[in-house]
């Protein structure tokens, strides 16, 4: 894998067929088109799986290798920093920046357990120390 294109941000934010692929990536780090798409289960065609991952790493989404002499593909950047992207782009575009609406909207879209809530808390008492610190 040509370390020029890991962990360089990406042209372009995944769709969500382009985002399933990355999460079943994530999972099972380098893999053939035939390993994701068996892993992904769903009703498309092999052939579809295979040209949204060539496209993919035109995008640089994903990083193409050879594996005993088989095409392997693995993403470019890691789980947390795709998120952090994908995150902050949701965050200029449908809350108008605002981190308090985004939290809002993500707590009241689905039920959160208890269990969620208390650890939500310590995170957020502990990022608001941290914070404190490198202020």
């Amino acid at each position: 894998m040509g370390p020029s294109r890991r962990n360089r941000p990406p042209t372009a934010l995944p769709t969500a067929a382009e985002l399933d692929i990355l999460a079943v990536l994530w999972t099972l780090g380098m893999a053939t088109v035939r390993e994701v798409h068996d892993d992904l289960g769903n009703d498309n065609r092999y052939t579809t799986t295979l040209k949204t991952m060539q496209l993919m790493t035109e995008k640089g989404l994903l990083v193409r290798g050879e594996r005993f002499g088989s095409h392997v593909y693995e993403a470019s950047i890691p789980r947390e920093q795709m998120q952090r992207q994908i995150v902050g782009d949701l965050l200029k575009r449908a809350f108008g920046g605002s981190a308090r609406s985004l939290v809002m909207g993500a707590l009241t879209a689905q039920p959160t357990s208890r269990g969620e809530l208390d650890e939500i808390r310590r995170m957020l008492d502990a990022f608001a120390k941290e914070k404190g610190r490198s202020s």
